[in-house]
């Protein structure tokens, strides 16, 4: 969604570098092709005007002027703002002293509330909660058979004693829910209502009531973010004839310019809570401003990377893993190498995964050209092969690979080339675990497709950034210990890697993920 807008300020940043000084025409020029990129994202009026400002004053201020490196002290500030302007801290759910805490989703008709109710209950039962979805949008056709099939599949209870479709009375469900919930031990009530297509009294009238009944602990303003500018006025009309606590975003991977998500916490004095930002249930999480902030400035989002890491790989996983990588590389399989596929298949869509590495938006068309089915591929192929062709690999000839083609309905060159890519992998990791930290790969222009480069130039790239080992011998001694030190401290990259630095240029993209970037 924030693509278009990245580019430009990518773009905008990337005419300042090189220069040791910034001039007030140079600061008045960045300030105005950030304004046209933000009116470009459909970012309201108000909240332009307020951020361009803000980033003109201190641009102009004492923190740039004697800053080492004025352009890089303008990203930090930018940032900043944005950080600001998307609501600041993480806005945390309020759950309730005596259960059931109470949340209310409200907003118009095809906000997605009803696929949102069972995203939350999901959300919710992964924090270790007991989630009861009540249905009170009794008004649109099937809305309670909808949100039973969702509940269902989110493993989440479903209170719906009124089959709606213009029957029953939503006031009296969710009144009754809430003593349902508390004889049936749920902790946590998320109360589904009724939307319209605009914004009209009876709807008000409605949720108004609801909220009197419910007395919720949150109410959640559902809104999609690709109407864009209407979704600020709607908000401003919810906050005003019903209030809310909160915003949910949803539709965050649809191609809209993103300005709903720029203008709204600032707008309406209402930070966002959560984004839905793809159609399964757990696409679906807590929406962190600074975050959002670093991936629209393409430095990436390794933290929420981190994240969906640790609750996919288990710690005795990765502790045996590491163990078998240590005694030698012939004890890492082909069954080991697909078990590793599989659990970062389980992270998500390998598109979205690499989306969050930093200065993948150079690379960004590719990206997303990458055919996800090449995962299912591969383990096709893996499993035509017998247990002694997956421990070692070097037993297949011509006709073995002829054979397990056959078995995996692909072409015998792609089974030669998956076995390939198995042993850079296997060489790669294994250099990993014994604390060699990711094989250098040169800066990003570089990469295999982004063009414009070739790891010879990526070297060179590095060599004159100034990372070569110095000439002193006891100046270099001492820099090797301080390495050593760091290493021995845990202290390495963004994933706990040693030797794996913070900048793009430093990130490398393990092997198997840079062979499904398909060529330029």
């Amino acid at each position: 969604m924030f693509d278009t807008l990245s580019d430009r300020l990518t773009a905008t940043f990337k005419n300042l570098r090189g220069k040791g000084r910034l001039s007030e025409a140079d600061i008045d020029a960045t300030a105005r092709e950030i304004r046209i990129a933000l009116l470009e994202a459909d970012v309201a009026l108000p909240v332009v005007r307020a951020f361009i400002k803000q980033v003109k004053e201190r641009a102009l201020g004492a923190e740039v002027s004697k800053a080492l490196n004025p352009a890089q002290q303008v990203v930090k500030i930018v940032n900043e703002e944005l950080v600001g302007i998307l609501g600041g801290e993480t806005r945390r759910v309020r759950f309730a002293k005596n259960p059931p805490t109470v949340i209310m989703l409200a907003g118009l008709q095809g906000a997605g509330k009803t696929t949102l109710a069972g995203k939350l209950g999901r959300w919710l039962k992964a924090q270790g909660h007991t989630p009861l979805l009540v249905a009170c949008d009794l008004q649109r056709p099937n809305a309670v058979n909808q949100l039973t099939v969702v509940a269902e599949r989110a493993g989440v209870g479903i209170y719906a004693p009124e089959p709606g479709n213009g029957t029953g009375d939503p006031v009296k469900v969710a009144r009754d829910s809430i003593e349902y919930a508390r004889t049936k031990q749920y902790d946590v009530v998320v109360v589904d209502t009724a939307g319209r297509l605009g914004i009209d009294e009876e709807m008000m009238r409605q949720a108004a009531d609801i909220r009197d009944a419910v007395r919720p602990d949150e109410t959640l303003f559902v809104v999609d973010a690709m109407i864009g500018q209407d979704a600020v006025n709607t908000a401003e009309a919810f906050r005003d004839g019903v209030g809310f606590d909160g915003v949910v975003l949803t539709k965050l991977d649809g191609d809209a310019r993103g300005g709903a998500a720029l203008s709204v916490a600032h707008v309406t004095g209402r930070r966002i809570m959560f984004a839905s930002n793809g159609e399964k249930l757990d696409d679906f999480d807590a929406f962190h401003p600074d975050r959002m902030a670093s991936r629209i400035l393409g430095m990436g989002d390794v933290l929420s990377l981190i994240e969906k890491a640790e609750q996919t790989f288990s710690r005795q996983e990765a502790e045996k893993m590491a163990e078998k990588l240590a005694k030698g590389p012939k004890e890492f399989t082909l069954d080991d190498f697909l078990s590793q596929m599989e659990q970062v298949r389980k992270m998500g869509s390998l598109s979205k995964l690499l989306g969050m590495m930093p200065g993948m938006g150079q690379i960004r068309e590719q990206i997303n050209s990458i055919d996800e089915r090449d995962v299912d591929r591969t383990a096709a192929i893996i499993k035509s092969m017998t247990p002694a062709e997956r421990t070692d690999p070097t037993i297949i000839n011509g006709s073995r690979r002829a054979r397990i083609a056959r078995g995996s309905g692909v072409d015998v060159s792609a089974v030669k080339n998956l076995v390939e890519r198995f042993f850079e992998a296997r060489k790669m990791m294994s250099k990993m675990a014994q604390g060699g930290g990711m094989p250098g790969m040169p800066g990003m222009p570089g990469m295999p497709g982004a063009g414009g480069g070739s790891r010879k130039k990526g070297k060179q790239q590095k060599k004159a950034k100034g990372k070569q080992r110095s000439g002193n011998p006891m100046k270099r001694r001492a820099e090797e210990q301080a390495v050593a030190e760091r290493r021995a401290a845990g202290q390495g990259g963004a994933f706990g890697l040693p030797g794996a630095g913070a900048d793009a240029e430093d990130f490398e993209l393990p092997q198997e993920f840079r062979d499904l970037l398909p060529p330029k």
